[in-house]
């Protein structure tokens, strides 16, 4: 099985933490880590955070965590774009 990169998206609530998006951002390590370091927001993570994003490795089917940031809602915005914009390159230019 190959590993696999997502970015997930999680919100803080009274209940606990929820995820709400997963972006799959390819197989290539060294590319979905240039996507990742690309989003905005803070390696400065406290429990006061409402909005989290974690970058993940799927190997044989095992999620690790490798890095994770906070931000705010409108940095997860400018994130959001920046995702889709990668990876709409990745996708529908480079291949060519």
């Amino acid at each position: 099985m190959e590993t696999q990169f997502y970015i997930t998206l999680t919100l803080k609530t009274p209940s606990g933490l929820e995820g709400f998006a997963k972006f799959f951002i390819g197989n290539d390590q060294e590319r979905a880590f240039d996507i990742f370091q690309q989003l905005k927001g803070t390696h400065n993570v406290s429990e006061k955070n409402v909005l989290y994003i974690d970058f993940v490795e799927t190997k044989n089917g095992l999620p690790v965590n490798l890095d994770v940031i906070t931000c705010t809602l409108n940095e997860l915005a400018e994130n959001c774009r920046i995702i889709t914009k990668e990876l709409f390159k990745s996708e529908n230019l480079e291949k060519f």
